[in-house]
């Protein structure tokens, strides 16, 4: 098979057996990375609110130790594709955050020409195949890679992100069975990593599926699964080492469930009555960020200086990212008909 080279944008994060010592700058990097995702979301956030963002927005605050450490495992020629919760997936595989804001924006100059918002991000050239809106409706997409990619006679695997709320979908019961069925004879080489925050929208885990065990859903397909406390980034990065360079090399399915928490609301305009204060003051004392930070502090990997320096630059990169989208220009008239079919700019019609 052809080997390839670990992807642009993301640091060598591999804290070989886990523990900060076994690579402290690398995880020093990808604290940053995750502070800013943070601090672009809570700009995302204040945008949305002064109407300056249209359509809709989910954040991914608590959540950014899933997709930091398995991005750090990302190789170029790999294929990463997620639900709508997805800034964060983007901003980690090194896309400009100036083009993630003007998507959000609704700004030509945005990752899908204004014509996406902050659901659909795409960045192909960083192995990004969106965003996608509808739930469970891009998990078949995402096996379907995985196939294909094997089939080219490659080493590429597909990071394959849902969420718990995506499990209880026809379309992952479908796509699960054909991924344990190619796997048998190693041609589906993706890597489920089932991001359970603990709710879809309003409802919880509990409330909407009787195998509260979400890997063991996993069981019924032959595909091999375990959990990793995804509020936990040397966790995440360890689990995703082994789990990538497996499926890599055998070319069968994996599933990880990351047991996280979105500390934000299920989205922008989501008021968050159906969890309690006190539920979401006992997860935030294990905010990946700050739990990382303290680490890292305690490792001499850190210190207040540094801290410091770490946000104020990203506060800056996020304040350059909010100017320049809403200084941008929408999208021209004419790309309402562009883009219907791949490889081609044929008329759709006018009439």
């Amino acid at each position: 098979m052809a080997k390839t080279k670990r992807a642009g944008g993301q640091a060598d994060a591999e804290a070989g057996d886990g523990r900060v010592g076994a690579g402290r700058e690398g995880l020093v990097d990808v604290y940053r990375q995750m502070v800013l995702v943070r601090m672009f979301e809570e700009s995302c956030q204040r945008s949305f609110r002064k109407g300056a963002i249209g359509g809709y927005m989910h954040l991914y605050t608590g959540e950014e130790a899933v997709a930091a450490g398995f991005l750090a495992h990302v190789w170029e020629g790999d294929k990463v594709i997620t639900g709508y919760r997805d800034h964060a997936h983007a901003l980690l595989l090194g896309c400009d955050p100036r083009a993630v804001m003007a998507e959000l924006y609704g700004r030509r100059a945005g990752l899908s020409k204004g014509k996406g918002g902050s659901m659909h991000l795409f960045a192909v050239d960083r192995g990004l195949w969106g965003g996608y809106g509808v739930v469970g409706g891009h998990i078949a997409l995402g096996v379907g890679f995985a196939y294909a990619l094997r089939y080219q006679g490659t080493d590429h695997i597909c990071q394959l992100y849902l969420g718990d709320g995506a499990l209880q979908t026809g379309a992952f019961h479908e796509a699960a069975n054909l991924a344990g069925l190619w796997g048998r004879d190693g041609n589906c080489p993706v890597v489920f990593i089932v991001e359970n925050n603990q709710y879809a929208m309003g409802t919880s885990v509990e409330r909407s599926t009787a195998m509260t065990d979400l890997a063991a859903k996993f069981d019924a397909y032959g595909i091999e699964r375990e959990k990793v406390d995804g509020m936990d980034l040397e966790a995440v990065i360890e689990c995703a080492a082994r789990v990538t360079q497996q499926v890599r090399e055998s070319g069968k399915p994996y599933a990880v469930e990351a047991v996280t928490y979105r500390l934000a609301p299920h989205g922008a305009a989501d008021f968050a009555k159906y969890r309690t204060k006190e539920e979401v003051a006992q997860w935030r004392e294990r905010d990946p960020i700050e739990t990382l930070e303290r680490k890292l502090r305690e490792a001499q990997a850190l210190d207040a200086g540094m801290i410091d320096e770490i946000r104020s630059g990203v506060r800056n990169e996020v304040q350059t990212a909010v100017e320049f989208a809403a200084g941008s220009e929408p999208p021209a008239e004419e790309e309402l008909y562009a883009d219907f079919l791949a490889g081609a700019d044929e008329d759709v019609g006018h009439q």
